[in-house]
């Protein structure tokens, strides 16, 4: 009798975490507007919006040498600044003191606890994720091993990370990955990208400037430099223990609208667009969370959300000059084809909003500058 094919396996080589390089002023909180009459439950504590982003070895004479040491401990330095830049980035989940108003009763607390950064090897090639033949779905159901999270507690939730970057080495052709989850509680998806972009431009000035890190050495510096030295993991994981978290269970649709309609009005046209596009499956859904970002109407940071449970048939009608019909939009609009740690740009870039199981509907609205994007997420 054949014995059954090895599992392959993700080793986690290193557990890092990105401290912003400048002090976030004390008592710095963004408000989360919850609807009083629908307490936020715990399973919408891991919405979280998923980047990753794939990378080939290139092939060409004057193509980069490997990872430099140098290269590598610039990785964390860059992202530490980019976070110093978009402090929310490091944020914490917490409820608020009750105040007896019956309003807003959380808040993501503005500190210095820092992004996590996980290290990471798969016995795996780029070719098994984003190579022709490989299905969107086989794809989805492993590509959760790259973008590491960890649940967020519903009764300490200021002791859990928000936001986690993973750089994943794979197998034998140097390619590598990028992968990043975050709770849409603490950045909605276009600031996501914004921030993510904003690192990369970061790292591309800290290299220009030939910054060579001052810290002392550190346990990953060899990583990218002297892959075959690294022995010490710290953990190993089957890449089909994560097939359960990969997120499939949900499609995903995303419009553009210009002006300034009412929200709620917007995510009700949203939703009939996505009907139309994702069929049986936007029509069984019988309840939905509206998730509304607010900005300064300056920079990217986001200043506040509110979250509401309701159903589409309590969203009110657009009509009139509330707002123009809603265009389909593409995750290629948020622009991260152009993120690059090194020279090359991305061969392929995967972007999906996991609900955490979930079963609601979710909508997102977010302003970009010259109108709103909004994302809508159902269960197949």
């Amino acid at each position: 009798m054949a014995s059954a094919a090895p599992a392959h396996h993700v080793h986690i080589e290193a557990l890092q975490t990105a401290l912003p390089t400048r002090a976030v002023e004390p008592g710095r909180a963004r408000p989360v507007s919850v609807d009083a009459a629908a307490p936020l439950p715990a399973a919408a504590l891991q919405r979280r919006a998923r980047v990753v982003l794939y990378y080939r070895a290139v092939a060409a004479a004057d193509a980069p040498a490997p990872w430099s040491q140098e290269e590598a401990l610039l990785v964390k330095e860059s992202l530490s600044e980019a976070v110093a830049d978009h402090p929310e980035m490091a944020g914490r989940l917490r409820r608020r003191r009750a105040d007896g108003s019956g309003g807003s009763s959380w808040e993501v607390k503005l500190n210095d606890t820092g992004v996590r950064l996980v290290l990471a090897t798969v016995e795996a090639a780029v070719d098994d994720f984003v190579g022709a033949g490989v299905s969107e779905e086989d794809r989805e159901r492993r590509e959760a091993a790259l973008a590491p999270w960890t649940h967020v507690d519903a009764d300490d939730p200021d002791m859990c990370a928000l936001c986690f970057v993973q750089l994943t080495r794979f197998q034998g052709d140097g390619g590598y990955a990028v992968g990043v989850s975050c709770g849409l509680m603490l950045c909605d998806p276009l600031s996501l990208a914004r921030f993510l972009l904003s690192w990369a431009r970061t790292h591309a000035a800290m290299k220009a400037r030939n910054k060579v890190a001052t810290i002392p050495m550190m346990q990953y510096t060899g990583y990218f430099q002297r892959p075959n030295t690294m022995t010490r993991r710290i953990k190993s994981v089957p890449l089909d223990a994560f097939a359960a978290d990969a997120g499939g269970g949900t499609e995903t649709a995303l419009f553009r609208a210009s002006g300034a309609p009412d929200h709620r009005a917007l995510a009700r046209a949203c939703v009939d667009e996505a009907s139309d596009r994702l069929g049986a499956a936007a029509n069984k859904v019988s309840r939905l969370s509206l998730l509304v970002v607010a900005r300064d109407g300056v920079g990217d940071n986001p200043r506040g959300m509110s979250v509401e449970t309701c159903t589409a048939d309590s969203l009110p009608v657009p009509g009139g000059s509330s707002g123009n019909k809603p265009e389909v939009a593409q995750w290629q609009d948020l622009g991260l084809e152009e993120f690059a740690l090194r020279e090359s740009k991305p061969v392929h870039v995967s972007s999906s909003i996991v609900t955490g199981g979930d079963e609601e509907g979710l909508v997102v609205v977010m302003p970009d500058g010259k109108g709103f994007l909004v994302t809508v997420t159902v269960p197949k």
